[in-house]
């Protein structure tokens, strides 16, 4: 019975919280993508609300380093495409997932380019990236973490969100090739979907 009740109150105190889950490599159902759907059913399953975003089908340009949203004065971003729907969804959610491959070494372009954007969220609320909690997501084709470059796109996310002053609560990884081939790592796989529970639990 305490079980019971204690499961009952971890999904009623979950069930307002929004997890945003970013795709950042070019295929679907790709590695980091699996993955990333596995933490989102670990969220899902205490509660909360998971909306997902596939960078690859929307329209984000690269930083022009104008500054224009720094100025104290700021209307947001000056360049007017997607990550401007982006923007308000980032500020709302308590939580997001980051998955990325591995590619030349570091993150995908895909979602470099998203990162590099963030730079203009403060001019859209204050304090915007306090209390978010990040779960980071990779895959890359070498054996070996350090080899492959992961470790510089993780080295690259902790240091963003240290400055930014939010919380990376976990991070899963692991070696694939082929498209959804990650799914037979099956520790992995329960790692992610752990993950996705602590990550919406305070």
């Amino acid at each position: 019975m305490n079980i019971s009740l204690e499961g009952s109150t971890l999904k009623s105190k979950a069930a307002s919280k929004q997890v945003l889950v970013i795709l950042g490599s070019p295929r679907k159902k790709g590695n980091s993508s699996t993955l990333a759907a596995r933490i989102s059913r670990g969220a899902k399953s205490t509660g909360a609300e998971v909306e997902t975003l596939f960078l690859q089908n929307l329209k984000i340009s690269p930083c022009r380093g104008c500054d224009t949203c720094q100025t104290h004065d700021s209307r947001g971003c000056a360049i007017k495409d997607d990550m401007q729907e982006i923007y308000p969804k980032l500020i709302k959610a308590d939580a997001w997932v980051i998955a990325s491959p591995v590619y030349w070494f570091t993150m995908s372009a895909q979602t470099k380019i998203f990162m590099d954007r963030c730079y203009a969220l403060p001019a859209y609320a204050k304090n915007p990236f306090a209390d978010k909690r990040i779960a980071i997501a990779m895959s890359y084709g070498d054996i070996d973490a350090v080899r492959s470059g992961c470790v510089n796109a993780l080295r690259t996310f902790q240091d963003a969100f240290r400055y930014a002053g939010s919380k990376i609560v976990g991070m899963v990884y692991g070696s694939a090739m082929k498209a959804g081939e990650i799914a037979d790592n099956e520790v992995l796989m329960r790692e992610a979907e752990e993950l996705g529970k602590l990550l919406i639990s305070r």
